[in-house]
């Protein structure tokens, strides 16, 4: 008799940006845990986007993930497909449409101290960790 063939049951979709949160809410919680010894990293990104996903798995892994710990509380707001948050990115600087994922640091007073402007990790699938890691070491 054939073996009956094994079907893996599908991945889950990926879901780094939670496209039901209050994005406003999570920045001011974000602001009050950051405190007087990290700023607040706002990461504009979507579920859709590959680019999110790289970074995103990038800053949860060594070497990255150390110094964002040190540096940052970090809050991920979901841009849906550019139609969610947008005021929130352009409150802080930020141009949506030079892509995603896209960053805005925050200092003590809730502004943006730095913002990417020119989609300076909307490529993070070809950037590689060691690149990503001096992009946010340099800065910050």
């Amino acid at each position: 008799m054939p073996a009956l063939a094994q079907t893996a049951a599908p991945a889950p979709a990926w879901r780094g940006y939670d496209e039901q949160a209050d994005a406003r809410a999570e920045i001011d919680r974000a602001r009050l845990i950051a405190a007087d010894d990290r700023q607040v990293l706002v990461v504009f990104g979507a579920n859709w986007c590959g680019d999110c996903r790289v970074l995103d798995t990038a800053m949860k892994q060594e070497p990255l993930k150390s110094l964002i710990d040190a540096r940052f509380v970090v809050v991920k707001v979901d841009v849906g497909r550019f139609n969610r948050n947008v005021d929130i990115a352009e409150r802080y600087g930020v141009p949506l449409k030079k892509g995603v994922p896209t960053i805005a640091v925050l200092g003590a007073d809730g502004g943006a101290v730095f913002a990417t402007s020119g989609g300076e990790l909307a490529d993070a699938r070809s950037m590689g960790e060691d690149q990503l890691r001096r992009f946010f070491d340099r800065r910050f």
